[in-house]
């Protein structure tokens, strides 16, 4: 017997924007796995050696699709230029800032991926509390 799907991974190619330079094209991969049913990872750079993996909601990035989204350290804002769909995904840590822009559609038929592995909603009922309180009190005294 197969063990079900439980995750979901999208190969995508980004934008990247830092400051005073100009965008550049990078592999990057879209992740979700039902582990963890509220988030997704953007891994920049996957699926070379070295990625740079950002987690963040996957409720961030579905509202972003359609209307800017987020405080903090990750923006989700839609564009349309040229009769171009794509979606910017602002990241910003202490060392700086950077932008990444994103087709919409990939990002819509990920998402979509994702809601079939854990509508929208459930989230809770995906989680192992068991499991979560071992980690969350491990190496405690």
């Amino acid at each position: 017997m197969r063990k079900p799907l439980s995750s979901v991974v999208c190969a995508v190619t980004v934008h990247v924007s830092v400051p005073d330079e100009l965008p550049v094209p990078l592999p990057a991969e879209l992740r979700y796995d039902t582990d963890d049913p509220y988030a997704v990872c953007l891994s920049l750079g996957a699926p070379l050696a070295r990625p740079v993996d950002w987690v963040f909601s996957r409720a961030l990035l579905t509202e972003g699709l359609r209307t800017p989204s987020g405080i903090g350290d990750v923006l989700v804002i839609p564009r349309r230029a040229g009769g171009l769909r794509t979606v910017r995904i602002v990241l910003r840590s202490n060392s700086g800032a950077a932008v990444i822009e994103i087709a919409t559609r990939p990002v819509a038929v990920f998402l979509r991926k994702t809601a079939s592995l854990v509508s929208p909603g459930t989230e809770s009922r995906h989680i192992d509390m068991d499991r979560a309180l071992t980690e969350l009190t491990a190496g405690r005294d």
